[in-house]
């Protein structure tokens, strides 16, 4: 059996990922920083069974990826209990939405200790073990604003293409050893994060929440949102032994919005 961690899975795309995960046989670690939504989150998903029958396996592990003692002590317990790690997904919220030049230096040093410098982190811590077991998927999951930038995401823009390029170095350093580094990039998602972006670009133009949300979805060929089942679809793939020639690359999801070639 498989161990994977996953950040960020008690909601929204992290959960559809651990869902997808565990349902395909794999041991499921999921993390966050808030004990009562990672417990349920883990308690929902582990009660439900895989195609023949037997219970998934999803545990619950306190977390913070911006904490560098925290993410330390996240990966020596999983090494403990479990023997190592599988497969790795970087998977983080979003920072406050804000211009390029609205955010003063304790948002920017915030935004890159959760987007880059945490997810970095424990790729080095994983990266090691996982070529010494000769088997490792890596995979961060991004977002299309880094090949298509929007301007009220200007944190997440700039450091998840940060992460693009580290995740492009990090695929040649182990990958004669069985293992692959790629980037998952969603675009407009169902999520809470899609609800709260769209709510403050209503907030400023001064319009309704469902005129923005009908706005955004006009620039998407496939004319909705995904589901994060969606963007899991892409990560299990990247994360599976089919996916094992394919390595520094970015998967984008996103309906066809991304108008770049």
């Amino acid at each position: 059996m498989r161990t994977a961690l996953v950040g960020g899975g008690a909601s929204g795309i992290g959960h559809a990922i651990a869902e997808r995960l565990a349902g395909a046989g794999d041991r499921v670690v999921i993390t966050g920083r808030h004990v009562g939504t990672l417990e349920t989150a883990a308690a929902q998903l582990g009660g439900d069974t895989m195609g023949n029958g037997a219970p998934r396996e999803v545990h619950a592990l306190v977390s913070d990826m911006a904490d560098p003692a925290s993410a330390s002590a996240a990966m020596e317990e999983v090494e403990q209990r479990y023997g190592g790690l599988d497969v790795l997904v970087l998977n983080a919220g979003g920072p406050p939405p804000g211009g390029i030049l609205d955010l003063d230096d304790t948002h920017w040093r915030e935004a890159s200790e959760l987007l880059l410098l945490g997810p970095l982190r424990l790729a080095r811590l994983a990266l090691p073990g996982m070529a010494k077991r000769g088997f490792g998927r890596v995979v961060f999951v991004t977002s299309t604003a880094v090949r298509q930038p929007q301007p009220d995401l200007a944190a997440s823009v700039v450091l998840r293409s940060a992460v693009t390029a580290a995740a492009k170095l990090l695929s040649r350093e182990y990958a004669a050893h069985g293992v692959t580094v790629n980037c998952v990039a969603p675009g407009a998602t169902s999520t809470e994060r899609r609800t709260q972006i769209l709510a403050n670009r209503a907030h400023a133009a001064h319009l309704d929440l469902d005129e923005i949300d009908a706005q955004d979805l006009a620039h998407i060929p496939a004319g909705r949102a995904a589901r994060p089942a969606e963007i899991a679809a892409a990560v299990a793939f990247l994360a599976s032994d089919d996916a094992a020639y394919i390595n520094g690359t970015v998967l984008t999801v996103d309906g066809g919005r991304t108008e770049t070639i």
